[in-house]
Order: C-alpha cells, then structure tokens, then sequence
C-alpha cells in the first residue's frame, strides 16, 4: 500500500512534536514523514521518546518496523535546527513550503497513498516569500485546480466554508450566487463520494443575523444564498437554507443536517473549534488528492516544550486512510 505523507509542518512550531507522537501511537497506516530529519529528531528527544530515525531514499521505500521513516527533500535550508523555536521564522516558512511542494509532486506522480499536512505559520510562509496566505490556496496552486474548499470535521459536525483567508469586509463581496453553488455542489459531492451518504442533508447558513431577517438586517441571503439555495435544489441536491447562522450548527450537531455551509471562516470554525481540538480536522475539497490537517495552529508558546497534543494530527491521519 502506498504511503500517506505528513508534512513536519513548521519547525519552530509544535509539527514535528505532533508528528512524532502521533507516530510513537498512531494508526496501523503505512505512512511517511516528509520533513528535516534534524529537526524530527530534536521533536523525539523533547518529548522523551526513544525510536530510531530512518532516512529513507524514496518516499515509497519500505521502512524498518519500528523506526521514523523520513524523507528529506532536496533544498532544506540548513539553519532549521540552530534557530529559536516558538518565532516566526524565513527559514522556517520556506522549508515548511519545500516540503509541501515535495509531497504534492510525490503524490502526482502516484507514490503516496494522501496528504496530512502538520501546521504552518502563516507569517513565516509570507517572511519566506511565498504568496500564499494558507495551505489551502497554496495547495489549489499546486495541483492546478480551479477551486478548492476547507472542510472541518469532527464527531459531531461537518462544516464547510465559502471564503477563507480574507478580511472580512472583503470575505463578504465573495459570497455570491456561483461561489455558494460550487461550495454545495462540492460538498455533496464530498458526502457522497467520500463519506457514503446516499443523499446528503445540507444546511446552508445565512451570512446576516437571524439569516438578514427578511432584508431587514442586509439582502445578500435574498440576492445570492437563497438563488444558489434553489439551483443546487434544480440539480437535486438537497440543499435548504438560508438558515439562521447562530442556530444551524446546532441542528446540525443534533442530527437534522448531515453537514452545513459557512459563508465565512470565523463563522463555520467557531463552532468546530468549540466542540474541541483534540478530534477536529481539516479537509480539503476539491484537489485530485486527498488532504487532511489537524484543526489548530503552530502553538508558538509551547513549541519545545514536549507538551503539544497529537489528538487532533491523529484524527486526521486517521480520516485520511479512512476515506481513500
């Protein structure tokens, strides 16, 4: 079977940590680490565990039982492991986003099984001057695809997002008509293909209080969301909506909706990230491969400390191998 590839993420921040504590108990996946293996070794000795590094030539080549396998790309800046942990950092950003490139080349030319990325800092990324706010936009660049979507999952809730990464004022001029359509036609496709569910129920949030309240409280529920509402309806989705956005995701949570539409980031990872980090993961619709990440940050300020918590790294390892 071929390997899921996790990303070490940020060096100075808790990735490698998670990484190899999710290794020392993580699901029974064959998988690789795509990362420093300085850096992967310094995480072992912070978190007190003991287990042999193993470099490996190839991403696909077998490892030893009981070692970290890890592939190093080419290019590595070498300064990684003598800089200060917990900061944003060039060099940082820059290897986090060559180890990205490597894996998604890897994974087009069909030697990785999926991809779960470990966290970057969005600042970093911009200090090393790539363009990209996120690992979303970065990996829709990556693989030449013309839209992508964030999707976060948990036990309990599905949530994905019309706009990501923008100001807000910004966020609200992109919810129109066609983006809310392509979100509800990527997400049932999601739910169908990958989740199994025949007939998905998608409950589709307003961008206003209370859903604007008839036009009272703004009319962009009355000019984009409901007409996308009923074109996705037209192609027999079944859709509904505009619902209150303080409301739907508790109807959700309670079983009347397989999964919501948030218009924007704030809005659908409030309540994901409220329920909890530890089971929370990120899922990325959209590309030729599947992706999956845990739904936190880099955690500057425990980053060296061996206290970060791999929960949510395995969970999305987990839903990886589950759902390709």
């Amino acid at each position: 079977m071929k390997p899921v590839l996790l990303t070490m993420g940020d060096a100075a921040g808790i990735g490698p940590e998670t990484v190899v504590k999710a290794w020392a108990q993580g699901p029974n996946a064959p998988a690789t680490v795509v990362g420093d293996v300085a850096v992967l070794r310094r995480a072992l000795r912070q978190c007190g565990l003991s287990m042999p590094v193993q470099q490996l030539e190839a991403p696909d080549e077998a490892p030893l039982p009981g070692a970290l396998p890890v592939w190093q790309p080419s290019g590595l800046p070498a300064s990684l492991i003598d800089g200060p942990q917990g900061q944003v950092r060039a060099d940082c950003g820059a290897a986090a986003a060559r180890c990205i490139e490597a894996a998604v080349r890897v994974l087009q030319a069909g030697q990785g099984h999926a991809l779960v990325t470990a966290p970057i800092h969005k600042e970093a990324l911009h200090a090393a001057g790539q363009p990209y706010p996120g690992h979303t936009e970065m990996l829709q660049a990556l693989a030449q695809v013309p839209a992508v979507r964030m999707m976060l999952v948990n036990k309990e809730l599905r949530v994905v997002l019309v706009t990501v990464h923008l100001a807000l004022r910004h966020a609200i001029t992109q919810v129109t008509r066609s983006a809310v359509l392509e979100t509800v036609q990527m997400l049932d496709a999601a739910l169908r293909q990958r989740f199994g569910l025949a007939r998905p129920r998608i409950a589709v949030a307003g961008l206003n209080p209370h859903a604007g309240e008839g036009g009272l409280f703004g009319d962009e529920e009355i000019q984009f969301i409901a007409p996308a509402i009923r074109d996705a309806q037209a192609l027999s989705i079944q859709a509904s909506g505009p619902w209150a956005p303080d409301t739907v995701f508790m109807r959700a949570r309670a079983g009347e909706f397989d999964a919501v539409v948030a218009m924007t980031h704030d809005q659908g990872l409030i309540p994901i990230k409220y329920l909890g980090l530890d089971e929370g993961v990120n899922l990325t619709l959209g590309l030729p491969f599947l992706r999956t990440s845990p739904d936190h940050g880099t955690a500057f300020d425990i980053a060296g400390s061996g206290r970060a918590d791999p929960a949510s790294l395995l969970a999305a390892w987990r839903l990886a191998a589950e759902l390709s």
